[in-house]
């Protein structure tokens, strides 16, 4: 298989450099070969379509070194959800989520076999042969199971050296039959686990904001469950690529499973208008939890949906693979309005939205939109349709 071939020249006319440029993009998908099928192909030089901006590539080529296994020197919080008294388990999730919006959580009860089992799992299915893979490739979003490389691939300034599984698991799972062999078994119950864990957290997270324990969940702000997996091939020039896009997840809840290869970077905010890229060590036997837009949302800004990216692979040899819980409402079939939640001290920031609203509005930007925005109570109201399928890390 060869690799798509040179962008047009900067000079180009507008018209004949996008039709030029989807080409390009066009001849990389009908391969149904993805990123690895380049990196199979022996690729040194990565195409065009995969070529960042400088500005997106900001602290790339400057950033500090990885930061030692406690994440909590670089501001990403570590909580043990068995701590004692619990009031410090809620004390920590609500500082966590109040500030940066993403933390690891240890003593999770997800077991460390079944994380290492789906990691592997998916890391068999994106290794197997092009032919085998090339059945699960669809962009049809109507498909509970589909496999495909940049789901934004046509809407993107850039593409991202990733492909990606994934999988509609809640409220209606496909048939065991329809998953890849690789994941079928493990990618059930590894989600069913997760799902256990995020209704935890939602727990602990509405007691935070002053409400019953049950509060979140009686909300459906779980009920719906997409698992996306991402398979990240070395790549011969990270410096000029990205693995994933900035971006914030459009969900209540992100639940984050890497390998120890690292790789995930947050935006954080030291104040004074001073942001920098840190690295989000991996730290053994924990999960990543991060708020999503929704439930910054409704809790009216109290808790922090926050940037973040995947750097380019720069291993030679090994990929990096992810598995992301994104938890939602039932997006299809929920037509209830999420609001946020005030004390009748403060004003609403935002309108009410139908999480179908909001995700669709996501969909239409693309990675490296920031949809929350949009749904400010002092913006303009528009419409739009079309369906996210992966928020991504």
């Amino acid at each position: 298989m060869s690799a798509p071939g040179p962008a047009p020249a900067s000079g180009a006319a507008a018209s004949g450099g996008f039709d030029r440029r989807r080409e390009l993009l066009q001849a990389f998908d009908d391969t149904k070969a993805g990123v690895k099928g380049l990196v199979d192909a022996g690729v040194t030089s990565i195409p065009a379509i995969f070529r960042h901006s400088p500005d997106a590539l900001e602290q790339l080529s400057s950033s500090a070194p990885p930061p030692p296994t406690d994440a909590a020197v670089v501001g990403v919080p570590v909580v043990d959800l068995a701590a004692q008294p619990r009031e410090s388990v809620v004390a920590g999730v609500k500082r966590a989520a109040e500030t940066l919006g993403f933390f690891q959580v240890t003593n999770h009860v997800v077991p460390e076999e079944l994380m290492a089992g789906v990691l592997a799992g998916v890391r068999r299915f994106n290794e197997q042969p092009a032919d085998v893979k090339r059945r699960f490739y669809t962009r049809d979003t109507a498909r509970k199971v589909r496999f495909s490389s940049n789901y934004d691939l046509f809407q993107s300034a850039a593409a991202n050296w990733r492909d990606t599984l994934f999988c509609e698991l809640a409220p209606d799972p496909p048939p065991p039959e329809e998953l890849p062999e690789p994941v079928r078994n493990v990618l059930l119950e590894y989600g069913g686990a997760a799902a256990k864990l995020a209704l935890r957290v939602m727990e602990l997270l509405s007691e935070s904001l002053g409400l019953a324990g049950d509060h979140l969940r009686e909300m459906g702000c779980a009920e719906g469950l997409n698992v996306v997996c991402h398979y990240y091939p070395p790549c011969p020039e990270p410096h000029l690529t990205l693995g994933t896009s900035r971006h914030t997840d459009a969900d209540f809840l992100t639940v984050l499973l890497q390998d120890g290869m690292g790789g995930l970077q947050v935006l954080l905010d030291h104040g004074d208008g001073r942001r920098r890229w840190v690295n989000v060590a991996p730290v053994p036997g924990a999960l990543i939890v991060n708020i999503g837009d929704l439930l910054q949302l409704v809790s009216n800004d109290r808790f922090r949906s926050v940037e973040h990216r995947v750097l380019a692979n720069k291993s030679r040899d090994a990929p990096r693979v992810s598995v992301a819980c994104f938890f939602n409402a039932d997006t299809k079939r929920s037509t209830r309005l999420y609001s946020p939640i005030t004390d009748g001290s403060n004003s609403p920031l935002y309108r009410s939205v139908t999480a179908k609203e909001f995700v669709a509005r996501s969909y239409m930007k693309g990675l490296g939109g920031r949809p929350l925005d949009y749904f400010r109570s002092d913006v303009e109201q528009h419409t739009g349709s079309g369906r996210p399928e992966e928020n991504s890390m």
